[in-house]
């Protein structure tokens, strides 16, 4: 008789057992499936429970490599959060001579990932929308990500030129984090040029 494999599965499940052995697959499945279903639902609306399930691992796994549910949360923005620097860092050394060419490159790629079909947001501004406490993991990961992206912005505006140049970081931060949390406001179409004539507007005065 053949076994069944949804049977097969669940069961090593139950045991403790993976059914796909690496340690390193296991855990870039678990984290994977999580930043997902958090990005996606919501990451309160998330139990560990659906993750194990998604991701076809025993909850013993998941508890081996994230020691519980704050661990997966702060692992999953800390992930969103390399993804996003990597591609600022591509951005940057393309313009290393060239702040105004560097700044507007940032906002295309940016107002591209904000006009993006079924856009949620930025998973840092979700996540510490959803935990108040200032002491938490996932919450320190979010307000670190912000500060460097102040810290950068201001390295831009001195480029640029700017008389108060942590003046105009702040207002470049509160431009680009208001596009995130507009998407719906804003169409595809629109974003980028929206973005780039906003900014150009701030420099302009910054420059003054």
């Amino acid at each position: 008789m053949r076994k069944n494999p949804g049977k097969t599965k669940a069961a090593a499940r139950a045991t403790g057992q993976d059914t796909h052995g690496d340690p390193a697959a296991v855990r870039e499945r678990i984290l994977e499936t999580a930043s997902a279903l958090f990005y996606r639902e919501g990451v309160r609306a998330v139990g560990v429970d659906l993750v194990v399930e998604q991701a076809d691992v025993a909850k013993t796994s998941l508890y081996r490599h994230f020691k519980n549910k704050d661990a997966l949360i702060a692992a999953y923005l800390k992930r969103e959060d390399e993804d996003f620097w990597g591609q600022w860092d591509r951005v940057a050394e393309r313009h290393k001579a060239d702040p105004a060419g560097e700044l507007d490159a940032h906002l295309a790629w940016i107002g591209e990932r904000v006009g993006r079909p079924h856009y949620r947001g930025c998973p840092q501004i979700n996540v510490a929308a959803e935990f108040p406490d200032e002491d938490h993991p996932a919450r320190i990961v979010a307000t670190d990500h912000k500060r460097e992206l102040r810290r950068r912005l201001k390295e831009t505006a001195t480029h640029l030129r700017a008389k108060r140049p942590d003046e105009l970081a702040g207002q470049l931060a509160v431009l680009i984090n208001g596009a995130f949390v507009s998407a719906q406001m804003i169409s595809a179409a629109e974003a980028v040029p929206l973005l780039r004539a906003a900014a150009h507007a701030l420099v302009a005065g910054a420059r003054k």
